[in-house]
């Protein structure tokens, strides 16, 4: 288990039981003391436990993730013109990663039915929006799936991800600025954008503006990693200007 994964099930197991101590901690996942502590420490230092003596116990503030259904309704009319935006940086032919995601899954809705790509996602939704293209060479990575965003995670997902090389990727995030880059607010699901990031030639971010200047508990990037941001005109120019002298183009559709 990597220690991403292992931190997300502390906070859960925080969060159920109201407490967790150290030593039940690490027979449960078969390390030592000494990196369970580490393990809290981290969790401290983003505020989502609070250190007690042999243990932890889960902070007053969580960093809340909306379900899919109240994504998808959220700035619905600026996801719909960042996914127009963003067929104009689909290949002709080639090689695409669909993060998980509701901008890119509309993305993943307009796509033509006569494109002639392969697709690889760990999105079920998205999956399923694509499984009947016949032009589509679709590939779904697979793991654990995570019922709040339909996704994949874990070892699965991220040996996928090491063993091949796309065009473009298309990802999503919860929250991006320049100060504190890109973030969400799983751990496992970080990990997976990480290595999807990092198995992409070109990388795209659909974000919409009221994402800008927020920040969630898991980092998987900076805005460096991103060639190209699509956003919509609620992102101010000043802040548009800001983020394009990072090295980052932006489109404010």
């Amino acid at each position: 288990m990597y220690a991403p994964e292992r931190q997300q099930e502390i906070l859960r197991l925080a969060r159920d039981g109201g407490r967790v101590d150290v030593l039940s901690l690490a027979e449960a996942f078969q390390v030592t003391a000494e990196t369970i502590r580490r393990d809290l420490k981290a969790l401290d230092r983003a505020g989502l436990v609070r250190r007690v003596h042999g243990g932890a116990i889960p902070a007053g503030r969580f960093d809340f993730e909306p379900d899919l259904a109240e994504r998808e309704s959220t700035a619905a009319d600026e996801k719909d013109r960042i996914a127009r935006a963003a067929l104009a940086e689909l290949p002709a032919e080639g090689t695409v990663i669909l993060d998980a995601g509701t901008t890119v899954a509309r993305l993943a809705a307009t796509v033509p039915l006569e494109a002639s790509l392969t697709v690889v996602t760990h999105s079920l939704p998205i999956a399923a929006r694509l499984a009947d293209h016949p032009g589509i060479q679709l590939h779904l990575v697979g793991g654990r799936v995570r019922h709040r965003t339909r996704a994949a995670v874990d070892a699965w997902a991220l040996r996928a991800y090491g063993e091949i090389r796309a065009d473009v990727l298309f990802v999503a995030a919860n929250g991006f600025s320049a100060e504190h880059g890109l973030t969400t607010p799983d751990l496992a699901e970080a990990a997976v954008k990480r290595a999807a990031v990092g198995a992409a030639r070109r990388v795209v971010l659909l974000a919409d503006s009221g994402k800008h200047g927020q920040e969630h508990f898991a980092r998987f990037g900076g805005l460096g990693d991103v060639d190209l941001l699509i956003t919509d005109s609620g992102l101010s120019p000043d802040d548009a200007a800001a983020i394009e002298r990072g090295g980052t183009e932006v489109v404010r559709a």
